[in-house]
């Protein structure tokens, strides 16, 4: 990082684990332009229409409270702004043992949903408490800890574990359970003989989809007046940043980072919209083959169907993706980019630094390690 003098120390004492070089930071470089040569218009056009970047990595990450986590292909690390200046970074540590489960289409989905929210949760968790390490206050004030603070430490990953799963309760709750009870609640005022038929069955469960969206779109917007969750969308935003300049084959350095997009299409805000859409023609189809059931069954039939949905959609965002040069895979990514207007903001130069410290640390020495 020795291009941009601005950037804000590293803690030295946690370069013993990780270090970071200018190599590291250009693992991928940009091949030297070659003569024109003459193309027809339309290829032109297609090319204009259709940036290609040099790779698309299977790196992802998630926004912290002052810092960036990154998913390598070997590497998980997590960067923060600590309250001194410094950037702290840490390597999380996880299982290198890959299940069987966790490569099988339709089924990976709901397996690596689930362990990157259990570690997005632990390293949320542990951001919290770096980022106000080495403020002014902490010299001369000693904070008391309470009993549960102590009992966190002491069970880390219990905590994690039910934290991540009180989340994902949560979650289902309001974006699934919830219009489901606010249409069967409607249906009481509809007579028996109405709530019979196919198509009154199938016009519910649109309904019931069409308002799980809306409580999912003023989720976003409600959240993204806040000022604590405003801060955690730029630090979104640069990891989205940082993601494509690295796949742009550029440097990582600020002044590069900061001039690429903060949208990207394999993003988890693009996956929740995956989810919400899909379950409406798959609650859709089930409400046409079941017909009329009770309130309980309605509810336990969603509860069944959400890792079918979740798998689902994971393939559907691993395809678009992939093909997104596709006219029509581009159309599908365009709902999951307007919804990152709300979650993600545009970051200062401080914040951008954050996010190279992450993104260094995982990046492989292997080039086609990372490929999508």
């Amino acid at each position: 990082m020795s291009e941009n003098n601005n950037l804000a120390p590293v803690d030295p004492d946690v370069l013993s684990e990780v270090q970071y070089t200018e190599e590291q930071a250009e693992v991928v470089t940009v091949p030297e332009e070659e003569p024109a040569k003459p193309v027809k218009a339309a290829k032109k056009k297609k090319a204009k229409d259709c940036p290609v970047t040099l790779k698309k990595t299977t790196i992802g990450g998630q926004a912290l409270i002052e810092g960036v986590m990154m998913v390598g292909p070997s590497r998980t690390a997590m960067a923060v702004r600590k309250g001194d200046g410094t950037i702290y970074v840490e390597e999380i540590k996880q299982s290198e043992k890959t299940s069987y489960f966790e490569k099988v289409p339709f089924v990976r989905g709901c397996i690596r949903f689930y362990k990157m929210i259990v570690t997005g949760t632990g390293a949320l968790m542990k951001a919290a408490d770096i980022s106000e390490e080495g403020k002014p206050e902490d010299k001369t004030e000693e904070v008391k800890k309470s009993r549960l603070d102590e009992f966190t430490e002491r069970h880390f990953n219990l905590m994690m574990t039910i934290s991540a799963i009180v989340g994902i309760l949560m979650s289902v709750g309001l974006f699934i359970l919830a219009p489901r009870l606010i249409v069967e609640l409607a249906l009481k005022f509809v007579p028996e003989t109405l709530r019979e038929l196919i198509w009154f069955n199938a016009l519910t469960s649109v309904v019931e989809g069409l308002l799980r969206l809306i409580i999912f779109l003023l989720y976003l917007i409600f959240s993204s007046k806040l000022k604590d969750i405003q801060r955690v969308w730029r630090y979104h935003g640069s990891e989205h940043k940082t993601i494509a300049c690295y796949e742009a084959g550029l440097p990582l350095t600020v002044e590069n980072v900061m001039k690429q997009t903060r949208f990207h299409p394999r993003c988890g805000t693009s996956f929740m919209f995956n989810v919400l859409a899909l379950s409406i023609i798959v609650y859709t189809v089930i409400g046409i083959f079941t017909g009329a059931q009770p309130m309980w069954v309605n509810v336990l039939i969603r509860l069944v169907a959400i890792p079918v949905i979740c798998s689902i959609s994971f393939e559907i965002l691993r395809f678009v993706g992939r093909h997104d040069r596709n006219w029509f895979c581009r159309l599908m990514a365009k709902p999951g980019l307007w919804l990152q207007k709300f979650t993600t903001a545009e970051p200062d130069e401080a914040i951008v630094e954050v996010a190279i410290a992450s993104m260094q640390a995982v990046i492989p020495e292997n080039k086609e390690e990372d490929v999508w």
